[in-house]
C-alpha cells in the first residue's frame, strides 16, 4: 500500500501515518516496530522520556527497510532545555538510538516557566545545520510560543505535535499551524478509546465494516493531519495501517468534527514543566 506523505516547510516529506511508542515497554519496543515496518509503517515516533529509544534504534538498524526510507522522530525532555543541556541530551539520544541521523527532533514541551525554549530552538537549528537532524520541530506549543520562535529565529517548526482526537480536535491550533506552514501531528489520536462509542464514530464503523479506531484514523488523515497511534498487537497494527484505505464521506467527517468538547486528557502546555 502506498504510504501518503506530507510536505514539510523545509522541503522534506514525512509519512502521514506512523507508529507512536509512548508507554511501550522497552523490552517489547524493537519487536513491535519490526512488525510495524513489515506491515508498511515508515514513521516511528519516540522520545527520550519514553525510555525505549534503544529498542527503536535496534528495530530500524536490524530491519530490512533501508534507513533512508524510515522516518525516525525523537524528542527533548523538559529538564534538558538550554543550549548545553540540549547538546548533551541530543548526544545521549543518538548514542541510545545508534543511528547516524534523526529525521525529526522535537522540543517535547515549551515549559514556558523556564523561559529556555527559544535558546533550545536555536540549538536544534544548529544541530540541523550540522546535518545531525534532517528536520526540527516542536510538540505541545501554543500560538504565542510558536510566534516567539519564529520572530526570534526566523525559522518555523516543521511539525507541531499536539494532543488531538475527535473530542479534543483543536480547530484553533490547527488553523494556527496551517497559517504558519507547520504540519499538525496528532498525539493520542484515538482519544485513549474514549471516542470509540461516540455515535458518529460507531455508526461510521458499522457502515464501512471497520473498527472505530480505523474510522478515527481515517478522519485524521482526511483532515490533513499526521497521526501516530500506538499498538504492540500485530492485528491492531495491521488494522490501523489498513485505515489508509478507508474514505469517509464529507458528512461523516463533519459529524466527527462536531464531537469536539475541549476534552483534553494530557497536561496544559501553558503550565506544564514536567
Amino acid at each position: 500500500m502506498t504510504q501518503p506523505m506530507l510536505m514539510l516547510n523545509d522541503g522534506r516529506k514525512m509519512p502521514q501515518l506512523g507508529l507512536g511508542v509512548w508507554q511501550m515497554p522497552a523490552e517489547g519496543t524493537a519487536e513491535a516496530i519490526a512488525t510495524a515496518l513489515r506491515i508498511g509503517y515508515r514513521l516511528i515516533d519516540g522520545a527520550a522520556m519514553y525510555g525505549n529509544e534503544a529498542g527503536m534504534g535496534q528495530a530500524v538498524r536490524d530491519g530490512d527497510v533501508p534507513r533512508d526510507e524510515v522516518f525516525v522522530t525523537s524528542k527533548l525532555w523538559n529538564d534538558q532545555h538550554g543550549r548545553d543541556r540540549t547538546l548533551r541530551a541530543f548526544d545521549a539520544t543518538m548514542q541510545r538510538i545508534g543511528l547516524d541521523w534523526l529525521d525529526l527532533f522535537l522540543i517535547h514541551w515549551p515549559a514556558p516557566q523556564q523561559d529556555l525554549y527559544v535558546e533550545t530552538w536555536k540549538t536544534l537549528i544548529e544541530l540541523r545545520d550540522q546535518g545531525r537532524i534532517k528536520s526540527v520541530g516542536v510538540a505541545n506549543f501554543q500560538e504565542p510560543h510558536l510566534h516567539r520562535l519564529i520572530d526570534e529565529t526566523g525559522v518555523a517548526p516543521a511539525v507541531n505535535q499536539i494532543e488531538l482526537h475527535p473530542s479534543f480536535n483543536q480547530p484553533a491550533m490547527r488553523a494556527v499551524n496551517r497559517r504558519l506552514g507547520i504540519v499538525t501531528q496528532s498525539w493520542a489520536p484515538l482519544g485513549r478509546t474514549a471516542d470509540f462509542d461516540a455515535a458518529p464514530v460507531a455508526q461510521a464503523a458499522v457502515r464501512h465494516g471497520t473498527s472505530p479506531a480505523q474510522v478515527i484514523i481515517a478522519w485524521h488523515l482526511a483532515r490533513g493531519l499526521s497521526a501516530i497511534p500506538k499498538s504492540q498487537d500485530s492485528g491492531r497494527l495491521q488494522q490501523n495501517f489498513d485505515a489508509l484505505k478507508l474514505r469517509l464521506t464529507d458528512a461523516e467527517l463533519d459529524e466527527i468534527d462536531a464531537l469536539d468538547s475541549d476534552a483534553r486528557t494530557g497536561p496544559d502546555p501553558d503550565v506544564f514543566s514536567g
